[in-house]
């Protein structure tokens, strides 16, 4: 399931003179323009059949609050990659969570309220390595936990069920069912909402049905799932800034 429809930038030049790229994505159902800013980024929904000259004029009227938007974001800044010692925030579940560092006779890790705890040796020569695969496994664990949950819930009213499920880093999809009816879900999911990869499962497993993005599809979606457009718009808003996330947490060539 790939959500990004449309790639494509506006360039807008700001007063302090820099130059902000502005996502533009056309919405099918929307009615009016409308600017959001995440830590993805600034984005702009608007209407089939605006005009570019439209959407550029009113990026204009909203040019300053778009820069002090991004500014309090500090988008620059991004989080450095997973280093040992230095306890950094991530997202969890769609909640913030502090990971911090401490010394143990094995690698584990332990889950106390709002923080993570990443126990490793202290002369464990590849500690960085280390915290990597083990935080991989520990959130593919959760995810996992959630998905055997809810595919005991939605296939017996599906009648079907898949054939296997293998969660990796994936780059631009959330999931995917394959031919053989292997569904494939990201890792960055287990750090949004449970709702979010909830909605993610559906999906494919609706395509277990229904193998094509018809109305029949997505009206089979909406019989499990009557709120999936709130959950879709979220990945869309933040997907971006999950997956970047656990690249600098998983991926060693973040570092």
């Amino acid at each position: 399931m790939n959500l990004e429809s449309e790639n494509s930038y506006l360039e807008l030049p700001t007063p302090t003179g820099k130059v902000i790229r502005v996502q533009r994505l056309c919405h099918p159902r929307a009615r009016r323009m409308r600017l959001t800013v995440t830590s993805a980024g600034a984005r702009v929904t608007y209407p089939v059949g605006t005009h570019t000259a439209s959407i550029t004029a009113f990026l204009r009227i909203h040019g300053e609050w778009l820069e002090r938007k991004l500014g309090e974001l500090k988008l620059g800044d991004r989080p450095a990659a997973l280093k040992p010692g230095i306890d950094t925030q991530f997202p969890l579940r769609g909640e913030m969570t502090r990971l911090v560092w401490k010394e143990g006779p094995y690698p584990c890790i332990e889950h106390a309220e709002d923080r993570l705890v990443l126990i490793l040796p202290n002369a464990h020569r590849r500690a960085q390595d280390a915290a990597r695969g083990l935080l991989k496994s520990w959130l593919d664990a959760q995810l996992r936990k959630d998905v055997s949950r809810w595919l005991g819930r939605y296939c017996p009213l599906l009648g079907m069920s898949p054939t296997a499920l293998r969660v990796r880093p994936l780059k631009s999809l959330w999931g995917s069912l394959d031919t053989r009816d292997r569904v494939t879900l990201d890792l960055a999911l287990a750090l949004a909402p449970p709702a979010v990869l909830k909605y993610v499962l559906v999906h494919e497993l609706c395509h277990l049905r229904v193998r094509s993005h018809s109305p029949r599809f997505w009206k089979l979606v909406e019989s499990f799932l009557p709120h999936w457009r709130e959950q879709r718009d979220w990945l869309r808003a933040n997907g971006p800034s999950i997956k970047s996330e656990l690249d600098r947490l998983v991926n060693a060539n973040a570092a």
